[in-house]
């Protein structure tokens, strides 16, 4: 191939799309998973990297970071691990427990590994994240988690968890936080406030059903704050990946490809800061 011949093959290949949220699990473990529930005949099987493969490569995504499933401090390396062994996985959101005493420890250690972007903390895993933030010890640990340019992302959205949101954003400002699917709850007041925060990012994500708020989610975030996440597998439970995808593509190419872009990836790179292997 020639110069020219590459360049011009560079000039028509689409641009990336980037998944920020995407959960890898694997149901034979002998140890098991701690979700999801084996009850779940949706969700209970194994997600790994060449089945998400099969369901986002045909919709022209080119990679995914794995967000946390579980609260075992094990299954931080399990998914380093994983991710790994595929480089359509950028990179992982882990979990730790800032404010606990091993956790500058911890985090000393995963973030050494390249694949290592943050954690994520909330509502989820019987934490309180408004409930964490009155402690002085969780409020260093979140700065040394800025200090070491790593993100916090936090779920599951609602009133009481965007209080905390909003405590962390004005005593941290320095570190970058990513809220997972707002969309999944109705807008409110808290929602203008996260705005204003430069350095929140939102996930255009649990949309299904509620599509309508998207355009909330554009005036409030514009076109610099938003970011492409599935949640699959977790979204399987109401619609295929083709509809989730399909639901965000069709909203985001109507306001042209600059736009799209920074949606798809540009955002995404910006706040996660992924390396390339």
């Amino acid at each position: 191939m020639t110069r020219r011949t590459f360049l011009e093959a560079a000039l028509l290949a689409p641009p990336p799309i980037v998944d920020t949220h995407i959960h890898l699990f694997d149901t034979a473990r002998a140890q098991g998973v701690p979700w999801p529930d084996k009850g779940n005949a949706t969700l209970f099987q194994p997600a790994l990297p060449p089945r998400l493969r099969r369901m986002a490569t045909p919709h022209g995504v080119t990679g995914a970071i794995a967000i946390e499933c579980s609260p075992w401090l094990d299954d931080n390396q399990w998914l380093l691990d994983t991710a790994a062994t595929d480089p359509f996985l950028l990179g992982v959101v882990g979990n730790l427990e800032p404010g606990q005493p091993a956790f500058r420890a911890q985090l000393e250690k995963f973030r050494r590994n390249p694949l290592w972007l943050g954690i994520r903390y909330g509502n989820l895993w019987g934490r309180d994240l408004s409930a964490a933030v009155r402690r002085p010890e969780f409020i260093v640990d979140l700065k040394a988690l800025a200090q070491a340019g790593l993100v916090l992302d936090t779920a599951n959205p609602n009133a009481k968890l965007l209080g905390g949101v909003l405590e962390v954003a004005a005593r941290v400002p320095e570190l970058r936080i990513v809220v997972d699917h707002l969309g999944g709850m109705e807008p409110n007041a808290q929602w203008r406030e996260l705005a204003q925060h430069r350095q929140i990012y939102v996930k255009g994500s649990a949309l299904l059903g509620r599509a309508e708020r998207l355009d909330v989610l554009f005036e409030l975030f514009g076109p610099d704050r938003l970011i492409y996440g599935s949640d699959w597998p977790n979204s399987d439970q109401l619609g295929t990946y083709a509809q989730v995808f399909t639901l965000v593509r069709n909203y985001f190419a109507a306001k042209g490809p600059a736009v799209s872009e920074r949606f798809f990836w540009k955002n995404a790179a910006a706040v996660y800061r992924w390396k390339t292997k």
